[in-house]
């Protein structure tokens, strides 16, 4: 008798996932599936009225900075809400994009996480279509795409200003890339930040920053520069020794993307601490 094939998977795939079409998956979402585009989502649900006011999680702080092997991205840990009420002390807001890159999150909690998840499904989507890597300035692009194609809700307060890096296998270095909310892009020389206490941040980076650092002073310097921040800007938390609550580093080095051990964080982050005893106004720039 003669074998059917009738219900086979194949043959109960939609004709769109059948058709060669382009190695976006964003693009295969505005297309076939438009709903599931976070930019598409209407804020607070369904049942949401219009112009009624809804309190958004906002997460801030994000510093990157290169050092001697690669590139670290390094966070926070509140998220707030409405007007300066602590939602999360231990929240994270970095994340693995792929093997040799990585994704810090300023902004609209839920959306960032959103849009992280679609620029993951974005990398994996064109490596399996042009079987090859996109190059790290191509991830950087798209990011920068799903940005600017979230500039609707960002003008309604969803905003999402992410910070981007990674190791450039092709170069053999380290690029650090930071975007504002239309999806502007811009490459980062040796550090970077975002978010809300990001100009403190910064203020500290530029102080410290060395070139050639390794990743223990790299770290040190990035804890110090987010104790800067959370003096300053109350919707950053500072390292909470009696709480356990440090920030969030990854690295991203030719031996792939890494979240640092917390063990070795709190290490360098207690040490931090202790010389504030000290020196409260942190440490001054190294010496040429």
């Amino acid at each position: 008798m003669e074998e059917s094939t009738k219900g086979t998977a194949v043959e109960q795939l939609p004709p769109e996932f059948l058709t060669p079409g382009s190695s976006s998956f964003a693009d295969f979402l505005a297309a076939h599936a438009p709903d599931q585009l976070p930019a598409n989502r209407r804020p607070g649900g369904a049942g949401a009225a219009a112009g009624e006011a809804i309190d958004i999680p906002h997460g801030t702080t994000i510093v990157a900075a290169s050092y001697a092997d690669g590139v670290l991205l390094a966070a926070d840990r509140r998220v707030t809400l409405g007007n300066g009420m602590i939602a999360h002390r231990d929240f994270d807001k970095v994340f693995p994009a792929d093997e040799f890159s990585a994704v810090g999150i300023a902004g609209s909690t839920g959306m960032a996480e959103e849009m992280v998840r679609l620029l993951r499904l974005e990398l994996e989507h064109y490596e399996k279509i042009e079987t090859v890597p996109l190059s790290l300035e191509g991830k950087a692009n798209r990011l920068g795409t799903l940005i600017r194609d979230n500039l609707g809700p960002a003008m309604q307060g969803l905003a999402v200003v992410p910070l981007f890096a990674g190791y450039d296998a092709r170069s053999g270095a380290a690029r650090i890339y930071s975007y504002d909310i239309t999806g502007g892009r811009a490459e980062e020389k040796c550090f970077g930040g975002t978010g809300s206490g990001s100009v403190h941040a910064r203020g500290a980076l530029k102080k410290l920053y060395r070139e050639g650092m390794s990743e223990a002073d790299a770290v040190t310097m990035a804890v110090q520069a987010l104790y800067d921040a959370a003096e300053d800007d109350s919707a950053t938390g500072g390292p909470d020794a009696t709480r356990r609550i440090y920030p969030l580093v990854y690295t991203v080095t030719a031996e792939g993307c890494r979240r640092l051990d917390d063990a070795r964080v709190s290490e360098l982050s207690l040490a931090v601490l202790e010389g504030r005893r000290d020196r409260p106004d942190g440490p001054n720039a190294p010496l040429a």
